[in-house]
């Protein structure tokens, strides 16, 4: 389905169990909706599962950016009313994650329990020249100017000799992101610098990363971790930055117990 919000449509699809608590799945720039499938067989028969593509992503659409965080952050709130979804639980990864993080800042009512994997609380002044390289490529020569140097990043090197087929779905995906899309929310992530609100943050919270993520290392989530009071740390051996593929049973199995601490 499309939703509009925020002067844009949002893909969404929603499936699972009907009257149940809602878990909205929040996926990383340059992919969609579709990384979540490792995890959708796990959750539907306990939960409503909502799944959006991401302004500038998948089905959504991309307006040329800019965007920022508090954009993204509205754009799941609009969703959320649409759908009449009061509280959720917010399952993000890397980019979901720090939209996750914005949520539970400024509509800290709408996040019941709040899923933070493979993501970061800002983004350090070293790393700005990084994010511009990726942003100019991506203009200048597309997304196939980036999707190698992506996937090496999302995968260990023995998951990507392994796993052909995914590797192939997954860089399909990257591929298939607009480049308005994958620069506007580019522009929003290199502006991330929630680290020293998180304090603020009440709901209950699991960090969850892959030992092996060099894009958002585990440092990265332990800083998390120490600012939000309460939150749980989860650290995925032989993972890298997309551990809810590459370690899926580790994933899930930390996933579920959280979700369903009764």
């Amino acid at each position: 389905m499309l939703i509009e919000t925020n002067g844009i449509h949002i893909h969404c699809k929603l499936t699972g169990k009907k009257q149940a608590p809602v878990v909205a799945l929040s996926h990383s720039l340059a992919c969609s909706m579709v990384m979540w499938r490792p995890q959708l067989d796990f959750l539907e028969p306990h939960f409503r599962v909502l799944r959006f593509d991401t302004r500038g992503h998948g089905f959504s659409d991309a307006p040329v950016g800019p965007y920022t965080l508090e954009q993204l952050v509205g754009d799941a709130i609009g969703v959320l009313d649409k759908l009449d979804f009061g509280q959720v639980y917010w399952v993000g990864l890397s980019m979901g994650g720090m939209i996750g993080q914005g949520l539970a800042l400024t509509h800290p009512d709408r996040i019941e329990r709040l899923v933070l994997a493979d993501t970061a609380a800002i983004i350090p002044d070293e790393a700005q020249p990084v994010w511009q390289e990726r942003i100019d490529a991506a203009r200048d020569e597309g997304m196939q100017a980036v999707a190698e140097s992506t996937l090496e990043r999302w995968f260990t090197p023995d998951y990507l000799k392994q796993n052909p087929p995914e590797i192939d779905q997954i860089r399909q995906q990257i591929l298939d992101t607009p480049v308005a899309g994958y620069i506007g929310c580019s522009e929003a992530i290199r502006r991330l610098n929630y680290l020293n609100r998180l304090s603020e943050i009440r709901t209950p919270t699991l960090v969850m990363v892959g030992a092996d993520d060099p894009g958002t290392p585990v440092a990265a989530s332990e800083a998390m971790h120490a600012q939000i009071k309460g939150s749980k740390l989860v650290v995925i051996p032989d993972a890298a930055h997309l551990s809810n593929i590459e370690q899926s049973q580790i994933f899930n199995d930390n996933l579920i117990t959280f979700l369903q601490p009764d």
